[in-house]
Parts: structure tokens; sequence; C-alpha cells
């Protein structure tokens, strides 16, 4: 499965020169602090370290440090109101980014579903990690499944695609908004603020708490986020040094299929009032594309599928983007 270009660079246009590996004789391999910058939630944490255990690992013990700086964003400050009507996405990766561009940090993780799908100028994603689980966990003590939830009981969760879905699925029930980090929202049910709620299960798995999760939805079912479950690793675009180090590490199938996702995401403008859903997967060298979108009441939902070469992702995502749009029509645009 390969590219013309790396699928990495193909994310926002960034051209970054990659290598096979290190170049020989690099400071930062010989006695360099790798500063990774990340919000300061326990997942953002974990994700961190992920980052760094992995770079250990590609270029061996000791030839590199490590020092991760939490930065707190706007988006973990806004917590009594939904972050659709404060700006969206932007919001948990502002603060990062301007550490990044004054030199605070010298990379940034992030979960790419958090992403813009427009970056600011001299920043890019060079680097993917191999994806975790792309579905949500449904949780409950009320219920197997969303299916058996009883009717009229109460889904909390602050997702427009979640609750959208949960409302096409389910128009029985009621749906509210829950905000917090993976612990607060699970401290939340259990103090009966909800019947149930739905989590990532990526974020369940790194965080070590997968067993909270009553059951997986399949994607068939509840279609995820665009870059759910991926790792972006964010740098400068001039930091050619960093680029190559990173290089060992991109998971190349994870950065084809979030390139597609995003493609799509931008194709739709990425409103943060749309809930949008999207997956793209390789399987025996094809790329089947899905993609979603909704009206947050969960009373229209269009849907499509589009499959293809590798090489082709983009331009199936991009179809398959115009074809929803083209569906829904200019009054599905305007309701929003």
């Amino acid at each position: 499965m390969a590219l013309h270009r790396p699928a990495a660079e193909r994310i926002n246009g960034a051209n970054p020169q990659f290598v096979d590996g290190p170049a020989p004789g690099d400071r930062r391999l010989q006695a360099g602090r790798i500063r990774i910058g990340t919000r300061g939630s326990p997942l953002a944490l974990a994700q961190a370290r992920e980052v760094q255990q992995r770079l250990e690992a590609a270029h061996g013990p000791g030839r590199l440090t490590f020092e991760v700086r939490a930065i707190k964003t706007t988006g973990d400050r806004i917590q009594d109101r939904p972050l659709a009507e404060a700006g969206g996405k932007g919001l948990f990766t502002k603060e990062i980014e301007e550490a990044l561009l004054a030199g605070e940090v010298d990379i940034a993780a992030h979960s790419m579903k958090d992403m813009p799908t427009e970056l600011p100028a001299g920043l890019a994603i060079v680097c993917c990690l191999p994806r975790e689980d792309v579905r949500d966990a449904f949780i409950s003590r009320k219920a197997p499944s969303l299916a058996l939830l009883p009717k009229g009981a109460v889904v909390a969760t602050s997702s427009l695609r979640r609750q959208a879905l949960v409302r096409h699925l389910r128009p029985d029930v009621t749906v509210i908004a829950m905000r917090g980090n993976v612990e607060t929202r699970l401290r939340k049910l259990e103090e009966g603020i909800a019947d149930a709620t739905l989590l990532a299960m990526a974020g369940l798995k790194r965080l070590g708490l997968a067993g909270h999760a009553t059951a997986p939805v399949p994607v068939e079912e509840m279609l995820p986020a665009a870059a759910q479950g991926a790792i972006g690793i964010e740098t400068r675009t001039e930091d050619v040094a960093m680029a190559k180090l990173l290089a060992p590490i991109n998971h190349e199938p994870t950065a084809l299929a979030v390139a597609a996702e995003r493609a799509f995401l931008a194709r739709l403008e990425g409103s943060c009032r749309m809930p949008i859903a999207a997956l793209a997967e390789l399987a025996g060298g094809r790329l089947t594309f899905r993609g979603m979108i909704l009206t947050p009441d969960g009373r229209q939902c269009f849907a499509t599928r589009r499959e293809g070469a590798p090489a082709e992702a983009l331009r199936l995502a991009e179809d398959a983007a115009a074809e929803l749009l083209a569906k829904a029509g200019p009054d599905f645009l305007q309701s929003l």
C-alpha cells in the first residue's frame, strides 16, 4: 500500500522530507531532549507516553531524553457549555500549537479527531501512530446495549455525532450533554446522572479502563468520528530533522486512513454544528470508505460508501462528501 507521497504528508498538505530513518550524526539523537506538548488529561498524557515509548523503541534506549509538557487548552477550561457553541475542535489544540510555533515544545501529540482540518501556517502533521480500536463503547448498568435500553432512558454524551446517532437509532430515549475527561464521565455515570453513556473504545483501552465498557458498538451501527482512535504528531514544517526522527514510527495505513477521513471533513467544511462520521479501512489491498452526515436531532441521516485502490483514498473521500451534500441539499445545511 504505497502512495506517491507519504500518507501523513497528505493529511494537511505539508511537505516534510521523509527518509527511512534519522540522519547519521543527528544531534537530537545523540544528546537531544524532545519536548512533547500535550493536553494535561490522563488520556492525553498516556498518548504522549506512547509517542515517547515508540521513539525510544525505534532509536534505542538512552539515545533520546524526553520532557512531557502539559498545556491547558481553551477546550479544557470551558466546562459550562457545549464546545460547538464556543468554537469547535480548535479549542483543544490552539495553545499547544502556539507553544510549538514559539519553540517551547518540539512536537505536539494530538488525538486526531480533535484536530481542525486546517492547521496554522508553519505546522504539519507528519506522523500517525498505529490506530487503536475505532469503535464507540456503550456503557451502562441498565442494559447490555443501546438497542435494549428501556424507553425514556437517559443517555449522556457531549459528542454531537453520538447525540445525533442515538436520537436517530433510539428516538424514544432522552439525550443530555455531559462534559469532562474519561474518568469524570465514568464517575458521573456511577453517580446516576444518566442511564448510559458512550465513549471511545480507544481511550478506554489506552487508560486501561476497557473493562468499563458494557459492549463495543459495531461500526455498522454507529460509524465513528473521523480519525477516532488515531494519535497524530505535529511539528514545525521547517524542522526537517524532527520529521526524519519521527519517520520510523509513522504507521502508513493509519496515516492514509486519517488523511482520507480528514479530506471528507474538509470537503464538508467540517462544521462543528454538523454531526459527521467517517471511516476508511484497508484490507486486501483495497480501501473502503464510509461517510455519514446527520442533523443534530437525528431525524435526517445521509450515508454513503466507496471502495477503491488506496492511492485513490482522497478522491474517494471527497467524492463521498460531494454525494452527501448533493443528497442533503441546501435546506440541510441551512438548518444547521
